[in-house]
Protein backbone atom coordinates (compact mmCIF):
# COMPACT_ATOMS: atom_id res chain seq x y z
CA UNK A 1 0.00 0.00 0.00
CA UNK A 2 1.25 3.57 -1.22
CA UNK A 3 0.86 5.76 1.59
CA UNK A 4 0.22 9.72 0.94
CA UNK A 5 -0.54 13.08 2.41
CA UNK A 6 -2.98 14.06 0.48
CA UNK A 7 -5.50 11.77 -2.80
CA UNK A 8 -7.12 13.46 -5.54
CA UNK A 9 -9.67 12.00 -7.09
CA UNK A 10 -9.84 13.31 -11.13
CA UNK A 11 -7.22 15.70 -13.09
CA UNK A 12 -9.77 17.71 -14.19
CA UNK A 13 -9.43 22.03 -13.42
CA UNK A 14 -10.31 21.30 -9.83
CA UNK A 15 -8.40 18.45 -9.09
CA UNK A 16 -5.33 19.77 -10.68
CA UNK A 17 -4.91 23.12 -8.47
CA UNK A 18 -5.60 20.91 -5.69
CA UNK A 19 -2.61 19.11 -7.00
CA UNK A 20 -0.42 21.67 -7.01
CA UNK A 21 -1.27 23.65 -3.83
CA UNK A 22 -0.91 20.84 -2.01
CA UNK A 23 2.41 20.44 -3.61
CA UNK A 24 3.23 23.40 -2.80
CA UNK A 25 2.49 23.03 0.80
CA UNK A 26 5.26 20.27 0.81
CA UNK A 27 2.59 17.47 0.57
CA UNK A 28 3.23 14.08 -0.88
CA UNK A 29 0.15 14.23 -3.85
CA UNK A 30 -1.30 11.39 -5.96
CA UNK A 31 -3.77 11.90 -8.64
CA UNK A 32 -6.15 9.77 -9.65
CA UNK A 33 -7.35 9.76 -12.92
CA UNK A 34 -9.47 6.97 -14.82
CA UNK A 35 -9.14 7.78 -18.47
CA UNK A 36 -6.13 7.44 -20.02
CA UNK A 37 -5.13 10.86 -20.23
CA UNK A 38 -5.76 13.70 -17.96
CA UNK A 39 -7.03 16.95 -18.17
CA UNK A 40 -10.64 15.74 -17.22
CA UNK A 41 -14.14 16.85 -19.12
CA UNK A 42 -13.01 20.34 -19.40
CA UNK A 43 -10.02 19.57 -21.85
CA UNK A 44 -11.23 16.86 -23.75
CA UNK A 45 -14.91 17.19 -24.21
CA UNK A 46 -16.01 20.47 -22.84
CA UNK A 47 -14.44 23.98 -22.08
CA UNK A 48 -11.68 23.95 -24.16
CA UNK A 49 -12.89 22.04 -27.35
CA UNK A 50 -16.59 24.03 -27.27
CA UNK A 51 -14.60 27.33 -26.49
CA UNK A 52 -11.97 26.13 -29.78
CA UNK A 53 -15.15 25.34 -31.92
CA UNK A 54 -17.12 29.25 -31.07
CA UNK A 55 -13.86 30.98 -32.02
CA UNK A 56 -13.71 28.53 -35.51
CA UNK A 57 -17.60 29.42 -35.96
CA UNK A 58 -17.11 32.86 -35.32
CA UNK A 59 -14.42 33.46 -37.26
CA UNK A 60 -15.68 31.43 -40.56
CA UNK A 61 -19.16 32.89 -40.24
CA UNK A 62 -17.58 36.60 -40.26
CA UNK A 63 -19.12 37.39 -37.72
CA UNK A 64 -17.27 40.25 -36.39
CA UNK A 65 -17.01 41.23 -39.96
CA UNK A 66 -20.34 41.68 -41.16
CA UNK A 67 -20.88 44.72 -39.24
CA UNK A 68 -17.78 46.37 -40.43
CA UNK A 69 -16.86 45.37 -43.54
CA UNK A 70 -20.45 43.93 -44.55
CA UNK A 71 -19.40 40.97 -46.02
CA UNK A 72 -20.74 37.25 -44.51
CA UNK A 73 -18.75 34.00 -45.34
CA UNK A 74 -20.54 30.96 -46.17
CA UNK A 75 -19.68 27.28 -44.82
CA UNK A 76 -20.09 24.65 -47.12
CA UNK A 77 -22.38 21.73 -46.16
CA UNK A 78 -19.91 19.36 -46.21
CA UNK A 79 -17.73 20.44 -43.67
CA UNK A 80 -17.16 18.47 -40.55
CA UNK A 81 -16.66 19.39 -37.03
CA UNK A 82 -13.34 17.68 -37.46
CA UNK A 83 -11.94 19.77 -39.73
CA UNK A 84 -13.46 23.11 -38.07
CA UNK A 85 -11.66 22.34 -34.82
CA UNK A 86 -8.56 21.36 -36.69
CA UNK A 87 -6.01 22.89 -33.94
CA UNK A 88 -8.28 21.62 -30.88
CA UNK A 89 -5.75 18.31 -30.78
CA UNK A 90 -2.72 20.46 -30.89
CA UNK A 91 -3.93 22.49 -28.19
CA UNK A 92 -5.44 19.75 -25.92
CA UNK A 93 -1.69 17.79 -26.11
CA UNK A 94 -0.22 21.55 -25.52
CA UNK A 95 -2.08 22.08 -22.36
CA UNK A 96 -1.98 18.54 -21.15
CA UNK A 97 1.89 19.15 -21.48
CA UNK A 98 1.86 21.85 -19.66
CA UNK A 99 -0.50 20.10 -16.85
CA UNK A 100 2.50 17.21 -17.12
CA UNK A 101 5.41 19.51 -16.43
CA UNK A 102 3.79 21.28 -13.70
CA UNK A 103 2.91 17.77 -11.76
CA UNK A 104 6.50 16.67 -12.35
CA UNK A 105 8.43 19.70 -11.29
CA UNK A 106 6.55 19.41 -7.98
CA UNK A 107 6.33 15.58 -7.45
CA UNK A 108 2.74 14.84 -8.17
CA UNK A 109 2.24 11.37 -8.91
CA UNK A 110 -0.33 10.07 -11.37
CA UNK A 111 -2.11 7.21 -11.25
CA UNK A 112 -4.40 6.02 -13.87
CA UNK A 113 -7.11 3.75 -13.32
CA UNK A 114 -10.64 3.48 -11.50
CA UNK A 115 -10.94 4.60 -7.75
CA UNK A 116 -13.48 3.14 -4.80
CA UNK A 117 -13.37 3.94 -1.56
CA UNK A 118 -12.31 0.79 1.16
CA UNK A 119 -13.04 3.51 4.23
CA UNK A 120 -12.01 7.29 4.67
CA UNK A 121 -8.60 6.65 4.44
CA UNK A 122 -7.97 4.06 2.32
CA UNK A 123 -8.78 3.64 -1.79
CA UNK A 124 -8.62 0.55 -4.06
CA UNK A 125 -7.55 1.44 -7.83
CA UNK A 126 -8.13 -0.34 -10.58
CA UNK A 127 -6.21 -0.28 -13.76
CA UNK A 128 -7.16 -1.12 -17.71
CA UNK A 129 -5.49 -4.29 -16.77
CA UNK A 130 -7.87 -5.11 -14.30
CA UNK A 131 -4.96 -5.26 -11.63
CA UNK A 132 -6.43 -3.33 -8.38
CA UNK A 133 -3.41 -1.56 -6.13
CA UNK A 134 -3.72 -0.16 -2.50
CA UNK A 135 -3.58 3.95 -1.44
CA UNK A 136 -3.70 5.51 1.59
CA UNK A 137 -4.29 9.18 1.96
CA UNK A 138 -4.77 11.32 5.36
CA UNK A 139 -6.77 13.69 2.72
CA UNK A 140 -8.91 12.76 0.09
CA UNK A 141 -10.18 15.17 -2.40
CA UNK A 142 -13.32 14.16 -4.74
CA UNK A 143 -12.82 16.15 -8.13
CA UNK A 144 -14.41 13.66 -10.27
CA UNK A 145 -16.75 15.99 -12.28
CA UNK A 146 -19.77 14.82 -14.27
CA UNK A 147 -20.93 13.21 -17.48
CA UNK A 148 -23.94 14.39 -19.78
CA UNK A 149 -27.32 13.01 -18.05
CA UNK A 150 -28.76 10.14 -20.66
CA UNK A 151 -32.67 9.82 -19.65
CA UNK A 152 -34.08 6.91 -20.54
CA UNK A 153 -36.50 8.29 -22.49
CA UNK A 154 -34.26 9.91 -25.08
CA UNK A 155 -33.30 7.55 -27.58
CA UNK A 156 -29.40 8.52 -27.95
CA UNK A 157 -27.47 7.12 -30.94
CA UNK A 158 -24.44 7.76 -32.78
CA UNK A 159 -25.67 9.47 -35.73
CA UNK A 160 -29.10 11.47 -34.94
CA UNK A 161 -28.90 12.36 -30.91
CA UNK A 162 -26.22 13.78 -29.26
CA UNK A 163 -25.22 14.75 -25.88
CA UNK A 164 -22.52 17.86 -25.34
CA UNK A 165 -19.64 14.99 -25.26
CA UNK A 166 -20.91 13.56 -28.37
CA UNK A 167 -21.52 15.96 -30.69
CA UNK A 168 -18.08 16.69 -31.36
CA UNK A 169 -18.47 13.29 -33.28
CA UNK A 170 -20.85 14.66 -35.56
CA UNK A 171 -20.08 13.72 -38.94
CA UNK A 172 -20.85 16.81 -40.76
CA UNK A 173 -23.01 20.54 -40.51
CA UNK A 174 -26.83 19.43 -40.45
CA UNK A 175 -29.32 21.81 -42.23
CA UNK A 176 -31.42 21.68 -38.85
CA UNK A 177 -30.74 20.91 -35.15
CA UNK A 178 -33.56 20.88 -32.00
CA UNK A 179 -31.15 21.66 -29.21
CA UNK A 180 -33.08 20.54 -25.84
CA UNK A 181 -32.03 22.30 -23.00
CA UNK A 182 -31.46 26.49 -22.35
CA UNK A 183 -28.74 26.36 -20.02
CA UNK A 184 -25.25 27.57 -20.23
CA UNK A 185 -24.14 23.98 -22.38
CA UNK A 186 -27.84 24.58 -24.47
CA UNK A 187 -26.86 28.44 -25.12
CA UNK A 188 -23.90 28.37 -26.03
CA UNK A 189 -24.23 25.40 -28.49
CA UNK A 190 -27.21 27.14 -30.14
CA UNK A 191 -25.26 30.38 -31.22
CA UNK A 192 -22.44 28.01 -32.29
CA UNK A 193 -24.68 26.37 -35.06
CA UNK A 194 -26.34 29.32 -35.88
CA UNK A 195 -23.50 30.84 -36.37
CA UNK A 196 -22.37 27.81 -38.85
CA UNK A 197 -25.46 28.27 -40.77
CA UNK A 198 -27.78 25.80 -39.03
CA UNK A 199 -31.62 26.88 -38.44
CA UNK A 200 -31.83 25.85 -34.71
CA UNK A 201 -34.58 25.53 -32.29
CA UNK A 202 -33.92 25.78 -28.68
CA UNK A 203 -36.66 24.07 -26.60
CA UNK A 204 -36.73 25.57 -22.78
CA UNK A 205 -38.86 24.42 -20.26
CA UNK A 206 -38.68 27.12 -17.66
CA UNK A 207 -39.55 30.80 -18.97
CA UNK A 208 -36.51 32.03 -19.76
CA UNK A 209 -32.77 31.56 -20.45
CA UNK A 210 -29.76 30.92 -18.06
CA UNK A 211 -32.20 31.83 -14.91
CA UNK A 212 -29.52 32.83 -13.15
CA UNK A 213 -28.01 35.23 -14.90
CA UNK A 214 -29.44 38.92 -14.84
CA UNK A 215 -32.53 39.27 -16.66
CA UNK A 216 -31.88 42.41 -18.70
CA UNK A 217 -28.78 40.77 -19.82
CA UNK A 218 -30.38 37.53 -20.69
CA UNK A 219 -33.11 39.33 -22.68
CA UNK A 220 -30.89 41.16 -24.87
CA UNK A 221 -28.96 37.68 -25.29
CA UNK A 222 -32.52 36.41 -26.58
CA UNK A 223 -33.11 39.23 -28.56
CA UNK A 224 -29.74 38.75 -30.64
CA UNK A 225 -30.06 34.52 -30.62
CA UNK A 226 -33.78 35.37 -31.78
CA UNK A 227 -31.79 38.15 -34.32
CA UNK A 228 -29.60 35.14 -35.53
CA UNK A 229 -32.53 33.17 -36.88
CA UNK A 230 -32.35 30.98 -33.32
CA UNK A 231 -36.16 29.83 -32.92
CA UNK A 232 -36.72 29.72 -29.09
CA UNK A 233 -39.19 27.18 -27.56
CA UNK A 234 -39.82 28.62 -24.01
CA UNK A 235 -41.90 27.51 -21.04
CA UNK A 236 -42.13 24.45 -23.55
CA UNK A 237 -41.71 20.28 -21.93
CA UNK A 238 -41.00 17.93 -24.41
CA UNK A 239 -43.51 14.54 -24.17
CA UNK A 240 -42.04 12.39 -27.10
CA UNK A 241 -39.07 11.95 -29.04
CA UNK A 242 -39.09 10.25 -32.18
CA UNK A 243 -36.39 8.96 -34.94
CA UNK A 244 -38.96 9.28 -38.17
CA UNK A 245 -36.25 8.76 -40.51
CA UNK A 246 -33.06 8.89 -41.78
CA UNK A 247 -31.87 12.91 -40.95
CA UNK A 248 -35.79 13.14 -39.74
CA UNK A 249 -36.43 13.74 -35.61
CA UNK A 250 -39.72 14.29 -34.52
CA UNK A 251 -39.70 16.17 -30.48
CA UNK A 252 -43.70 16.43 -29.75
CA UNK A 253 -44.28 19.29 -27.00
CA UNK A 254 -46.86 19.46 -24.32
CA UNK A 255 -48.34 22.53 -26.04
CA UNK A 256 -49.16 20.53 -29.02
CA UNK A 257 -45.98 21.88 -31.14
CA UNK A 258 -43.92 19.35 -33.41
CA UNK A 259 -40.66 20.37 -34.12
CA UNK A 260 -38.17 18.43 -36.77
CA UNK A 261 -34.88 18.39 -37.74
CA UNK A 262 -31.91 16.37 -39.06
CA UNK A 263 -29.96 16.56 -35.49
CA UNK A 264 -30.47 16.69 -32.40
CA UNK A 265 -28.75 17.86 -29.11
CA UNK A 266 -29.42 17.21 -25.92
CA UNK A 267 -28.36 19.14 -22.79
CA UNK A 268 -30.75 18.73 -20.17
CA UNK A 269 -28.29 18.55 -17.12
CA UNK A 270 -25.28 16.36 -15.70
CA UNK A 271 -25.01 13.67 -13.01
CA UNK A 272 -22.24 13.51 -10.78
CA UNK A 273 -19.31 11.02 -11.60
CA UNK A 274 -20.07 9.24 -7.54
CA UNK A 275 -21.52 5.95 -8.74
CA UNK A 276 -18.21 3.89 -8.64
CA UNK A 277 -16.76 5.35 -6.27
CA UNK A 278 -18.80 3.41 -3.21
CA UNK A 279 -19.11 6.18 -1.02
CA UNK A 280 -21.71 4.23 0.78
CA UNK A 281 -18.50 2.49 2.94
CA UNK A 282 -18.09 6.19 3.94
CA UNK A 283 -21.96 6.96 5.07
CA UNK A 284 -21.88 9.92 2.06
CA UNK A 285 -24.74 9.87 0.03
CA UNK A 286 -25.05 11.51 -3.23
CA UNK A 287 -28.27 13.26 -4.45
CA UNK A 288 -30.27 12.11 -6.90
CA UNK A 289 -28.04 13.70 -9.54
CA UNK A 290 -24.99 12.05 -8.16
CA UNK A 291 -23.95 15.56 -6.65
CA UNK A 292 -21.83 15.90 -3.36
CA UNK A 293 -23.18 18.49 -0.51
CA UNK A 294 -20.52 20.06 0.79
CA UNK A 295 -19.66 22.84 3.53
CA UNK A 296 -18.25 26.55 3.15
CA UNK A 297 -15.10 24.60 3.32
CA UNK A 298 -15.80 22.13 0.48
CA UNK A 299 -15.55 19.19 3.43
CA UNK A 300 -17.88 16.72 3.21
CA UNK A 301 -19.90 14.46 6.28
CA UNK A 302 -16.58 13.03 6.59
CA UNK A 303 -14.39 15.03 8.12
CA UNK A 304 -10.91 14.24 5.96
CA UNK A 305 -12.99 14.07 2.82
CA UNK A 306 -13.14 17.09 0.77
CA UNK A 307 -15.34 17.69 -2.88
CA UNK A 308 -14.90 20.41 -5.12
CA UNK A 309 -15.78 21.26 -8.82
CA UNK A 310 -18.46 20.01 -10.98
CA UNK A 311 -19.46 17.07 -8.73
CA UNK A 312 -20.57 19.60 -6.11
CA UNK A 313 -23.00 21.13 -8.59
CA UNK A 314 -23.36 24.88 -9.40
CA UNK A 315 -22.05 26.73 -10.71
CA UNK A 316 -19.74 23.46 -12.07
CA UNK A 317 -17.37 25.78 -14.41
CA UNK A 318 -13.83 25.55 -14.57
CA UNK A 319 -12.60 28.66 -12.95
CA UNK A 320 -14.68 28.30 -10.16
CA UNK A 321 -13.49 24.54 -9.78
CA UNK A 322 -9.65 25.47 -9.89
CA UNK A 323 -10.69 27.75 -7.15
CA UNK A 324 -12.52 25.52 -5.04
CA UNK A 325 -9.96 23.03 -5.48
CA UNK A 326 -7.22 25.29 -4.34
CA UNK A 327 -8.82 26.61 -1.43
CA UNK A 328 -10.40 22.67 -0.11
CA UNK A 329 -6.32 22.28 0.22
CA UNK A 330 -6.07 25.32 2.00
CA UNK A 331 -8.85 24.09 4.43
CA UNK A 332 -7.81 20.70 4.92
CA UNK A 333 -4.25 21.79 5.72
CA UNK A 334 -5.16 24.55 7.70
CA UNK A 335 -3.20 26.99 5.83
CA UNK A 336 -5.59 30.03 5.61
CA UNK A 337 -3.29 32.62 5.22
CA UNK A 338 -2.64 30.95 1.43
CA UNK A 339 -6.54 31.51 0.70
CA UNK A 340 -7.13 35.19 -0.63
CA UNK A 341 -10.52 36.62 0.08
CA UNK A 342 -11.50 38.12 -3.39
CA UNK A 343 -12.28 34.13 -4.33
CA UNK A 344 -15.72 35.20 -2.94
CA UNK A 345 -16.37 37.24 -5.87
CA UNK A 346 -16.39 34.23 -8.82
CA UNK A 347 -17.12 35.53 -11.86
CA UNK A 348 -19.06 33.74 -14.59
CA UNK A 349 -18.48 33.68 -18.57
CA UNK A 350 -20.74 32.07 -20.79
CA UNK A 351 -19.34 31.49 -24.20
CA UNK A 352 -22.58 32.78 -26.51
CA UNK A 353 -22.73 34.67 -29.20
CA UNK A 354 -22.30 37.40 -28.26
CA UNK A 355 -21.01 36.12 -25.01
CA UNK A 356 -21.53 37.56 -21.56
CA UNK A 357 -20.21 37.50 -18.14
CA UNK A 358 -21.34 38.28 -14.13
CA UNK A 359 -19.93 38.68 -11.07
CA UNK A 360 -21.74 39.72 -7.76
CA UNK A 361 -25.53 40.31 -7.15
CA UNK A 362 -28.20 40.63 -9.82
CA UNK A 363 -30.76 43.18 -9.73
CA UNK A 364 -33.46 40.08 -9.30
CA UNK A 365 -31.18 39.59 -5.90
CA UNK A 366 -30.74 42.78 -4.37
CA UNK A 367 -34.08 43.36 -4.75
CA UNK A 368 -35.27 40.17 -2.89
CA UNK A 369 -33.15 41.29 -0.15
CA UNK A 370 -34.30 44.85 0.34
CA UNK A 371 -31.29 45.93 -0.36
CA UNK A 372 -31.41 49.76 -2.01
CA UNK A 373 -28.95 49.80 -5.36
CA UNK A 374 -28.90 51.94 -8.38
CA UNK A 375 -27.66 51.18 -11.90
CA UNK A 376 -25.39 52.24 -14.50
CA UNK A 377 -25.31 51.76 -18.15
CA UNK A 378 -23.00 51.59 -20.94
CA UNK A 379 -23.70 50.74 -24.60
CA UNK A 380 -20.62 49.67 -26.57
CA UNK A 381 -21.72 51.96 -29.47
CA UNK A 382 -21.43 54.96 -26.92
CA UNK A 383 -17.63 53.20 -26.42
CA UNK A 384 -15.83 54.69 -29.18
CA UNK A 385 -13.05 50.98 -29.58
CA UNK A 386 -17.02 49.14 -29.63
CA UNK A 387 -17.58 51.34 -32.92
CA UNK A 388 -14.06 51.03 -34.49
CA UNK A 389 -14.46 46.78 -33.45
CA UNK A 390 -18.25 46.66 -34.81
CA UNK A 391 -19.79 45.51 -31.66
CA UNK A 392 -22.62 48.33 -31.41
CA UNK A 393 -25.13 46.16 -29.44
CA UNK A 394 -22.75 45.49 -26.30
CA UNK A 395 -23.57 46.73 -22.59
CA UNK A 396 -21.85 46.86 -19.18
CA UNK A 397 -23.71 47.37 -16.35
CA UNK A 398 -23.41 48.31 -13.14
CA UNK A 399 -24.65 47.60 -9.98
CA UNK A 400 -24.15 49.83 -6.45
CA UNK A 401 -25.48 50.37 -3.41
CA UNK A 402 -27.38 54.29 -3.21
CA UNK A 403 -25.94 55.39 -0.28
CA UNK A 404 -22.53 53.80 0.46
CA UNK A 405 -21.81 53.58 -3.37
CA UNK A 406 -20.06 50.06 -3.22
CA UNK A 407 -20.03 48.02 -6.06
CA UNK A 408 -22.49 45.28 -6.18
CA UNK A 409 -22.51 43.71 -9.17
CA UNK A 410 -21.61 43.85 -12.92
CA UNK A 411 -22.99 42.57 -15.51
CA UNK A 412 -21.77 42.68 -19.54
CA UNK A 413 -22.90 41.24 -22.36
CA UNK A 414 -20.65 41.86 -25.76
CA UNK A 415 -17.08 41.74 -27.11
CA UNK A 416 -14.95 40.91 -24.48
CA UNK A 417 -17.31 40.29 -21.96
CA UNK A 418 -15.29 37.54 -20.58
CA UNK A 419 -12.22 39.59 -19.88
CA UNK A 420 -13.67 42.93 -19.18
CA UNK A 421 -15.59 41.28 -15.90
CA UNK A 422 -12.14 41.15 -14.11
CA UNK A 423 -11.44 45.15 -14.04
CA UNK A 424 -15.21 44.73 -11.88
CA UNK A 425 -14.13 42.01 -10.07
CA UNK A 426 -10.93 43.45 -8.65
CA UNK A 427 -13.39 46.81 -7.62
CA UNK A 428 -15.69 44.62 -5.70
CA UNK A 429 -13.00 42.18 -3.84
CA UNK A 430 -11.38 45.19 -2.41
CA UNK A 431 -14.46 46.71 -1.38
CA UNK A 432 -14.00 49.64 -4.17
CA UNK A 433 -16.90 52.15 -4.50
CA UNK A 434 -18.30 53.20 -8.18
CA UNK A 435 -16.35 56.68 -7.76
CA UNK A 436 -13.34 54.57 -8.71
CA UNK A 437 -14.43 54.12 -12.07
CA UNK A 438 -15.29 57.83 -12.44
CA UNK A 439 -12.08 59.06 -11.30
CA UNK A 440 -9.59 56.52 -12.97
CA UNK A 441 -8.14 56.92 -16.71
CA UNK A 442 -8.40 53.95 -18.56
CA UNK A 443 -6.61 53.68 -21.88
CA UNK A 444 -8.35 55.26 -25.20
CA UNK A 445 -10.29 53.92 -26.89
CA UNK A 446 -10.79 51.16 -24.94
CA UNK A 447 -14.15 48.55 -24.18
CA UNK A 448 -12.62 49.28 -21.03
CA UNK A 449 -14.03 52.50 -20.89
CA UNK A 450 -17.52 51.76 -20.84
CA UNK A 451 -16.41 51.36 -17.32
CA UNK A 452 -16.65 54.87 -16.95
CA UNK A 453 -19.58 55.90 -18.69
CA UNK A 454 -21.45 53.26 -16.71
CA UNK A 455 -20.12 54.62 -13.32
CA UNK A 456 -20.86 58.60 -14.78
CA UNK A 457 -24.54 57.26 -15.83
CA UNK A 458 -25.36 55.57 -12.55
CA UNK A 459 -24.34 58.69 -10.38
CA UNK A 460 -26.15 61.33 -12.53
CA UNK A 461 -28.87 58.91 -11.20
CA UNK A 462 -28.30 59.97 -7.33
Amino acid sequence: MKKFDILIIGSGPGGEKAAVQAAKLGKRVAVIERQQYIGGAGLHTGTLPSKTLRETAVFLAGFKQRAVFGFQCTVGRDITLHELIYRKNDVIRKQMEVITDHFSRNNIEIVYGEASFLDKNRLAVKNAAGVKDEFFGDVIIIAAGTRPARPKEVPFDQEHIYDSDTILKLDKIPSTMTIIGGGVIGCEYACIFSALGVQVTLIEKKERLLKFADEEIVNSLTYWMRHAGIVLRLNEEVTNIVVEKKDRIATQLKSGKQVVSEKMLYTMGRVGNTDALNLSALGIKPDSKGLLKVNDSFQTSADNIYAVGDVIGFPSLAATSREQGRRAVCRAFQKEGVTCDIASYLPYGIYTIPEISMVGETEEGLTSKGISYEVGTAMFHEVARGQIIGDTHGMLKLLFHRETRHLLGVHIIGEKASELIHIGQAVMSFNGTIDYFKDVVFNYPTLSDAYKIAALNGLNRL
